[in-house]
């Protein structure tokens, strides 16, 4: 991938460039799904996370989980969640929002100190569209869109799987910048373009 190529991941709609990566291991923790779908979920970020060269753990010391998430049926059952509220201070603005859109997921990101992501909120409303959807997919594009913080418009029309041979997989040319973006010489921060030609340097295919 070119520099113009990556640089648009990260650009955010108001024009700034903003890359984030994950520093403390990632610990995961799924509401809301049958107990034997959570292999399947847990299998997807584990396998992001092993591409990407970073760790996952079983517990946070400071947090406990670090990336949450819920599946519901309607915007308003989060309401019913005890102390998500706390986590999320915004939560019956953001619900409102979320409604009045239609939309069908949503992530919040909280960042540490220095900008590193500290935890990720994952909410997904299970319409029509997220049903039918194999576990194993959207899992996998979960997975994806939580390991780096993204432009809000870097898959606007573009998803970051394709199909192959009738397997949904990663697009080589992502996993392969997810990859490159957790190289440990690189900065778990970036806030200037040049930072994408410094990620197309590393990036080689995935094998």
């Amino acid at each position: 991938m070119t520099p113009e190529a990556v640089a648009p991941l990260f650009i955010r709609s108001d024009g700034r460039y903003l890359f984030a990566r994950w520093q403390r291991p990632i610990v995961p923790v799924v509401f809301g799904v049958e107990d034997s779908s959570l292999p399947v979920i847990k299998g997807a970020f584990e396998a992001v996370v092993l591409l990407a060269g970073h760790r996952m753990a079983e517990t946070d010391p400071e947090l406990g989980a670090n990336l949450m998430l819920f599946f519901v049926h309607d915007w308003s059952d989060l309401r019913e969640v005890p102390g998500l509220d706390r986590l999320v201070p915004e939560l019956a603005l953001l619900l409102a929002r979320l409604q009045a859109a239609g939309a069908n997921q949503y992530r919040i990101f909280r960042f540490e100190a220095d900008g590193a992501i500290r935890a990720c909120f994952v909410f997904l409303r299970m319409d029509a569209a997220l049903t039918e959807m194999p576990a194993e997919t959207l899992a996998l594009a979960q997975a994806v869109q939580t390991v780096l913080l993204w432009s809000d418009r870097a898959f606007d029309g573009s998803s970051p799987l394709v199909r192959v041979d009738g397997q949904v997989v990663l697009r080589p040319e992502i996993g392969a910048l997810i990859r490159a973006a957790y190289d440990p010489v690189l900065p778990v921060v970036a806030r200037d373009a040049s930072h994408a030609l410094r990620l197309s340097a590393r990036i080689t295919p995935c094998t």
